[in-house]
């Protein structure tokens, strides 16, 4: 793969990531390396127990890694301090996750402003932003519902316009269909594939065999290493 410096937004180096349970060790990840570049859209596939989300939570600086490294846009990330680690989350990263982890007390419109609330945005441009991203994921019109008067697919698209809201150059999706039924399913992907079309830089971890359709890149993990992989990055 060639490319000049500064190309890719992820870069993953022999990264690997063990959990100790009790007296044994369980080698999530045994030696990872990858690199995505910008506006890229790739698919992470493998069964149970193949270090997907792993690679996800390391890439997303939800984890540290045991050895080896994560550049996310040319800085190494690896060893930084917790509170280091959520400035590149709140800035540079947005989540998407199977379960939606949307607070249920409060309004669709105050889940999707909750991060600009972290990142000190002021009140009025908090909900306009929000707004503007809850429009662009067709729920324009469920501003001031709540999360369970809204059907799983809504509150699917409820969760990727919290992950753009602040405008994060990588969106990051954990199993975003693994909840859903496969017509809902399919219409989230195409959801991304709209995301991904403006420019940005999406993964998508995922059991869900149409990945493979809509991402031009798929990469095969298996027992914590990658397997194979079908497609080509893009580098521009």
């Amino acid at each position: 793969m060639n490319s000049s410096a500064g190309a890719f937004v992820i870069e993953v180096q022999n990264l690997t990531r063990d959990y100790h349970l009790g007296e044994t060790v369980v080698h999530a990840l045994r030696g990872v390396t990858m690199s995505v570049a910008s506006g890229e859209m790739v698919g992470i596939m493998g069964p149970s127990g193949s270090g997907k989300s792993t690679l996800m939570h390391l890439v997303g600086c939800l984890d540290t890694p045991t050895e080896g490294s994560v550049r996310i846009r040319g800085q190494d990330v690896s060893s930084l301090r917790e509170t280091e680690l959520a400035v590149v989350r709140n800035r540079r990263v947005g989540f998407v996750f199977q379960q939606f982890n949307l607070l249920p007390r409060i309004s669709v419109l105050e889940n999707v402003a909750t991060p600009l609330l972290y990142a000190g945005v002021p009140a009025r441009e908090r909900r306009d932003q929000a707004a503007a991203a809850l429009e662009n994921v067709g729920l324009g019109d469920r501003l001031r519902h709540r999360p369970n008067e809204l059907s799983g697919g809504q509150r699917q698209r409820v969760a990727v316009a919290r992950a753009l809201v602040t405008g994060p150059s990588i969106i990051l999706a954990d199993e975003p269909t693994g909840n859903l039924d496969s017509t809902t399913g399919k219409a989230i992907l195409e959801l991304f594939k709209v995301i991904n079309s403006s420019g940005t830089t999406v993964l998508i971890v995922t059991h869900d065999m149409g990945i493979a359709e809509i991402c031009p890149r798929v990469v095969y993990l298996r027992d914590g290493l990658i397997e194979s992989e079908t497609g080509n990055s893009r580098v521009f």
